[in-house]
This record gives C-alpha cells, sequence and structure tokens, in this order.
C-alpha cells in the first residue's frame, strides 16, 4: 500500500484534454491506479506560469471541476478525501484522492480565494512555485525573500484550517518563515541536497527543522532531484531514503512521485506499476517491514492535519 502526495495529472487533463480512464499519455491513471499498489493519491492543482494572472483562479477552479468530474465521480471505487477520518475509512477495494495546491499564485492577493479552493477540499497548499508571488519568493527567484505579511495571513489560515503548509518550491528564508509559523508543514516533492544539489532539494538544516517540526517529507522521483548524473535509477531513489533516515526522519518520510509533472523518468519506475518494484528494493535493501510501512503510508496518515469534516 502507498500514500503518493504528489502528482501532475490535473495539468495533462487540463492542457490535452485526454481521458483518466486510460490514457497512455497519462502515468496516472484510472487503470494504471486500480492495478498498483497506490492506496491514495494526492492531485496537484498547478497553473502554468503563461497563463495570464487574471485567468489563474478560472483554471484553478476548472481543475477542481476535472477533479471531480474525471478522477471521482465515474468511478464507484475511488473515493473523495477530506480529512484523516475519510483515509482510515477506505475500504479494501477503494482507493483515495486528495486535492492539493501548488503554488498561491492563482490566488493573487486575495485571501478569499484561497478559502474557497479550501471549501472546495484542497488540503495542502504550496505557497510558491519557482517564481514569486504576493506570499513569498519561489526557489527560483534570485531575490530570495521570505514571508510577506500576506504570506503570513496565508499561513495563519492554513493553520486555521488544520491544512498541511507544503514548502516544495519555496525559497530559503521562506522555508524557514514557515519553520516559525505553520502547524503543519511538509515538503510534498522534495530530496537531499547532499546527495542531488539541485535547487529545490533539502539541506541538512531544512532537514532536521522539519524532523523537529514533526513534518511530512515525500521523496520524488524526478531524476535531477535524485542524481547529478544523466540518468537515474531505484538505487537513487534509495539512496535518499536511506540518507532521510540516517537523519532521523522514518517518522516524517513518504513518496511524493511527481509523476505527470517531468518529461524525464527513473530508469524501471516510469508509472504506478512500477511501485511494487520500488517496495520490493526497499526491502530487499534491508528496510525492515515496519519502516516500509511508515515511507509507504502510516507516516502520511498519522499527520494528515485535519482529522473530521
Amino acid at each position: 500500500m502507498v500514500i503518493d502526495a504528489h502528482c501532475d495529472a490535473l495539468l495533462k487533463l487540463w492542457e490535452k484534454k485526454i481521458s483518466f480512464h486510460s490514457s497512455e499519455e497519462l502515468q496516472v491513471n484510472y487503470v494504471k491506479w486500480i492495478n498498483s499498489p497506490v492506496k491514495v493519491q494526492c492531485f496537484a492543482i498547478f497553473i502554468p506560469d503563461d497563463v495570464p494572472a487574471e485567468s489563474q483562479f478560472d483554471a484553478a477552479l476548472e481543475m477542481i471541476t476535472i477533479f471531480f468530474e474525471q478522477v471521482v465521480d465515474p468511478y464507484d471505487d475511488i473515493k473523495f478525501i477530506s480529512n484523516r477520518n475519510d483515509l482510515l475509512s477506505l475500504k479494501e477495494n477503494e482507493r483515495g484522492a486528495i486535492l492539493t495546491l501548488e503554488g498561491c499564485h492563482s490566488i493573487g492577493n486575495d485571501i478569499n480565494k484561497l478559502k474557497t479552493l479550501i471549501r472546495l477540499g484542497v488540503r495542502a497548499v504550496g505557497l510558491t512555485w519557482n517564481q514569486a508571488n504576493a506570499v513569498a519568493d519561489g526557489v527560483g527567484e534570485p531575490r530570495g525573500a521570505g514571508l510577506s505579511s500576506f504570506g503570513e495571513e496565508v499561513v495563519e489560515l492554513l493553520n486555521k484550517e488544520n491544512i498541511w503548509t507544503d514548502v516544495s518550491h519555496l525559497s530559503y528564508q521562506g522555508f524557514f518563515d514557515v519553520m516559525r509559523l505553520a502547524k503543519f508543514p511538509m515538503a510534498s516533492h522534495s530530496n537531499a541536497k547532499s546527495i542531488a544539489s539541485h535547487r529545490r532539494n533539502l539541506d541538512d538544516k531544512q532537514i532536521e527543522a522539519l524532523i523537529q517540526r514533526d513534518g511530512w517529507m515525500g521523496i520524488t522521483f524526478v531524476p535531477y532531484f535524485l542524481t547529478d548524473f544523466e540518468d537515474a535509477n531505484i538505487q537513487d531513489v534509495i539512496n535518499h531514503v536511506d540518507y532521510f533516515i540516517d537523519k532521523g526522519a522514518i517518522n516524517c518520510l513518504g513518496f511524493g512521485s511527481d509523476f505527470d509533472g517531468t518529461d524525464k523518468f527513473v530508469d524501471g519506475l516510469y508509472d504506478y506499476l512500477d511501485y511494487r518494484s520500488l517496495l520490493t528494493n526497499l526491502q530487499i535493501n534491508e528496510l525492515t517491514e515496519e519502516q516500509v510501512k511508515k515511507i509507504s503510508y502510516q507516516n502520511f496518515i498519522d499527520k494528515f492535519p485535519r482529522i473530521s469534516k
């Protein structure tokens, strides 16, 4: 059983007008899902930066409509997950779908737009993508500023609503601003910078801060987040798992694949159907059954901030 904290299937469905059921253009589709060990999938709302600012919130609403009309509603065995009780009540044959937001650029500087997205089901909020927005600077903004006063208001709302504050893509200063303010911090899809030097990865100080704050970290399968070499394989994923565990993150670790969010792939880990191979290799790599359980799904369940409603 696996819970995956990040994929970009909604973006592909929105851009390409393809079918969620079985499109081969998707790493995450219905047919692959029900034939994989993935129990719960988080679906990110990500608005590309070439969408005009005045149209971005409408695009986010369109993706939410796609989420319900194409991912959840057509299938009796796919359930919308709003809280931890929903996770725990999934039946053996059922899968769960969670809405997340990747970057607050779609809300501009209007907190009511974020409140609307939360009411519609968003349960984790990434504050930025790589660029700056009204909340904070992203990791790609040279200025490197932290949270704005509006960003602090956003985090306060997420605390009040029992929603995860996601620091993946956030500037370094913004990261530590979140550690100071957020009740429920997470890095949905970020790896260890000591292994792969990409700017999106977490250094040891950040990993330690997330552990101290009882946060959650999702190892991602994007090759250039896994290694500084051209190609990546399953052992590279395991290297990050081992590194995080050595740093004391066994109770904070999980997976955030970023399936459908990259055009580069890990050898032997192309899509949902390859999760079985990853889990087998983790056990071969001398992780205990309890450790694999924690990383695969239990940590995510235990830390899911919203208990009910």
